[in-house]
């Protein structure tokens, strides 16, 4: 079962991490899963920023940076993967 959190608005290739619109709450060890045209990649939160500060947890309506495993696209959406 999948919960939206939130949606691509940046990619940084180096280092590979991108900037999310949260929409649900969202934190380090989360299981996620980023969907798109071309995109599905399937991974483990492993660091969350919030203006450039490491975080433990990002609220709704924060932009939170993410390493992520590929490239991701803006407008790619990022669900919350509840098992």
């Amino acid at each position: 079962m999948e919960k939206k959190v939130g949606e691509i608005t940046h990619f940084f290739a180096k280092p590979r991490a991108a900037v999310l619109k949260l929409e649900s709450a969202l934190k380090v060890g989360d299981k996620v899963h980023i969907h798109g045209h071309s995109t599905h990649i399937t991974q483990e939160v492993t660091s969350l920023q919030v203006d450039r500060k490491e975080v433990d947890a990002a609220k709704p309506g924060d932009d939170v940076a993410m390493l992520v495993t590929d490239r991701v696209r803006d407008g790619d959406e990022v669900f919350l993967v509840e098992e």
